[in-house]
């Protein structure tokens, strides 16, 4: 997919200096440009790669005039950072402006789908299901029965939306991530064994939530897991059967949350953090990476270590215990001095 310079310049309502007609088809940094990329300069530690660059077009400040001749194109706007940002989205949204229904797929009965779905080869979409305008779902995916979509929502290559699950506007699944699943429920017997506890519930995905791959969201055993508006998910992250994580909290990789805990509003979560069950997490709690968390936690709190304990105290403690052999070492010299 090429752009003209003028074309790039009209989306940013930016000022072309230099060959409008020049194109681009790849982004690079600037210090690694070459023909046929589009760049930027935004920091003034990489002023000197403009004049070295072989990018075809890069986008600077308004306020920026060369000193040294140069032989990229520039595209001048009065912000160059967030101007390559709207431009790295706006190339994101056409990359995926894909419609139509590919073969082989499996439509069900009683399906509602609104404008410019795009279903992928290989894809099965189960009885009932209602699907919002502007809805991609890429190849090898599976939508079961009773599932609802909304609006402007991606699923990518492999996701599994188990039945009854109810998706929102706006968000993006990743690959390979399972929604729905049964949670983990298994009742003792007196032989030994475990019978398992049917798991009637469904998963409920609010707007604007994403999710990367490889993660697993479990249907609650009665009622609803639910993951507010807002939030964002990491790869290969584990969420238990009727948890509920709340509004624009973000959680690390490699976490899992056990059955039953309730996740507060704007929580900041680290990699490999461990959450027991029927806990309650506060608002605007920051758990530290590898934190083992199995007490309630306050709102605004911010808590390390497995068991997790106040962040503070908790970095106090550390020093002491990087100093521990030295500090054992002392105390055995006292106790010699005294005993002599």
């Amino acid at each position: 997919m090429k752009f003209t310079a003028e074309q790039i310049a009209g989306i940013l309502e930016g000022e072309v200096v230099g060959n409008p007609s020049a194109e681009v088809y790849k982004l690079a940094k600037i210090e690694e440009g070459t023909e046929g990329s589009l760049t930027f300069l935004a920091n003034p530690k990489y002023l000197n790669y403009i004049y070295t660059t072989k990018a075809t077009i890069t986008i600077v400040n308004s306020t920026f005039e060369p000193d040294q001749p140069i032989t990229t194109t520039l595209i001048k706007v009065e912000d160059a950072y967030k101007s390559f940002s709207k431009l790295l989205e706006y190339y994101n949204q056409v990359k995926l402006m894909k419609s139509g229904i590919e073969q082989p797929s499996v439509i069900s009965e009683n399906v509602e789908y609104g404008e410019n779905l795009y279903l992928g080869s290989f894809c099965y979409i189960g009885k009932n299901v209602k699907i919002g305008n502007n809805v991609k779902i890429y190849p090898n995916s599976f939508v079961g029965d009773n599932v609802i979509i909304g609006d402007n929502t991606v699923l990518f290559a492999g996701v599994r939306i188990y039945s009854e699950t109810e998706v929102g506007n706006n968000c993006t699944i990743h690959s390979g991530s399972i929604i729905g699943s049964d949670g983990f429920g298994f009742a003792p017997q007196e032989d030994g064994t475990y019978s398992k506890v049917p798991q009637i519930g469904n998963v409920i995905i609010e707007d604007n939530v994403d999710i990367g791959s490889c993660t697993t969201i479990d249907r609650a055993t009665l009622g609803s897991t639910v993951i507010r508006k807002g939030v964002k998910l990491d790869n290969q992250i584990q969420i238990a059967h009727n948890v509920e994580i709340g509004e624009n909290t973000v959680i690390a990789s490699q976490t899992g949350v056990a059955g039953s805990t309730k996740i507060g509003k704007n929580c900041m979560i680290g990699g490999q953090v461990g959450i027991a069950g029927h806990l309650i997490i506060g608002n605007g709690v920051r758990i530290q990476a590898q934190s083992g968390v199995g007490r309630n936690i306050k709102d605004g709190e911010a808590i390390q270590g497995s068991p997790s304990f106040n962040y503070a105290d908790f970095s106090k403690s550390y020093v002491h215990f990087k100093n521990l052999p030295k500090i054992v070492d002392d105390l055995n010299k006292l106790k010699k001095k005294k005993t002599n």
